[in-house]
């Protein structure tokens, strides 16, 4: 991180022209384009912005100093609104369409609608997340605002149930870059997975924000602010597979639970997980669907053996 962060004197225009990622940002806080040639102050004091909300934001998206900025807590919930809205309605559904332009859907149960039916269900897993929050965590951040605490909920609660939602997305983008050989536009396809690699970073600063600003901000108005733990560090591990993690593999993509593998290899649960764990370390890939469509690929099954819902 560095020391030298964006200030309200600073030229708007300027922040923008040497990083283009501040669009997105703009955007969200509900600056037009054609905004002038004025100060980041002046400008957010004309479309009725905290100032120091918007450059807290900035800072941290552009990894530079952003603590010494006080935050509104109501500003930066039209931000994350604003957020939500435009991967639901635009990011994941233009990903969407250009994959189904550039993949074959030539027949129901093929690999490429196994593509796009993981990428349909991590969407809708997007969709429920943010939907809690603009329906339950917002609403009592506000209730505190307004000096109202109902007591049947707490930052606490969303702290411990809050988690990143770039995983899939990042095994969707790990499984075209390392393991798919399909047909399929290139071109088109490559675009697509430019958007992906984009959105996934764009998720995972969302998401920071949500954990390092919102979190804390809204804990302050609470009686007592709960720590979040510390992130466990990983561990780096061969990608190779070893020839009992292909069968497990085999059979995760068969759909058993993991007391049916147990039962069919003759292993202990205990053994079972821990080689998923192993598995989910060396690939990246970390869900049930993910691991179906690299064990097709990789010719670990065959089609026929999967039960498409």
């Amino acid at each position: 991180m560095t020391d030298n962060s964006f200030e309200r004197t600073d030229s708007l225009r300027e922040l923008i022209r040497n990083s283009p990622s501040l669009l997105m940002l703009i955007r969200r806080f509900g600056i037009s384009l054609g905004f002038g040639n004025g100060s980041v102050a002046e400008i957010c004091a004309r479309e009725g912005i905290d100032t120091d909300t918007f450059l807290a934001v900035a800072n941290f998206i552009e990894n530079r100093a952003w603590r010494h900025f006080n935050i509104d807590l109501a500003t930066l919930m039209v931000y994350l609104k604003n957020a939500h809205s435009y991967f639901l309605d635009f990011a994941l559904p233009s990903i969407r369409r250009k994959l189904i332009e550039a993949l074959p859907m030539t027949e129901q149960n093929s690999v490429a609608m196994l593509l796009l039916r993981y990428f349909d269900d991590y969407s809708e897993e997007v969709r429920l997340h943010m939907e809690y929050e603009n329906h339950h965590v917002f609403p009592y951040i506000k209730s505190l605002l307004d000096g109202v605490d109902s007591g049947r909920f707490g930052i606490a609660e969303f702290e411990a149930r809050h988690h990143s939602i770039t995983p899939k997305l990042n095994e969707l983008k790990e499984i075209f870059i390392c393991h798919y050989k399909g047909e399929g536009n290139g071109d088109l396809l490559n675009s697509a997975l430019y958007d992906i690699i984009g959105t996934e970073h764009e998720l995972r600063d969302h998401c920071a924000i949500e954990d390092r600003i919102l979190v804390p901000a809204a804990q302050s108005l609470e009686p007592k602010a709960v720590a979040k733990p510390a992130a466990e560090d990983s561990t780096e591990v061969s990608q190779e597979l070893t020839a009992r993690e292909r069968e497990i593999v085999r059979c995760i993509a068969r759909g058993l639970s993991t007391k049916e593998i147990a039962n069919e290899l003759f292993l202990s649960t205990h053994t079972v997980t821990t080689h998923r764990r192993n598995i989910c370390a060396k690939l990246d890939i970390h869900s049930a669907p993910a691991l179906t469509v690299y064990a097709i690929i990789h010719k670990l099954v065959d089609i026929s053996e999967i039960k498409v819902q």
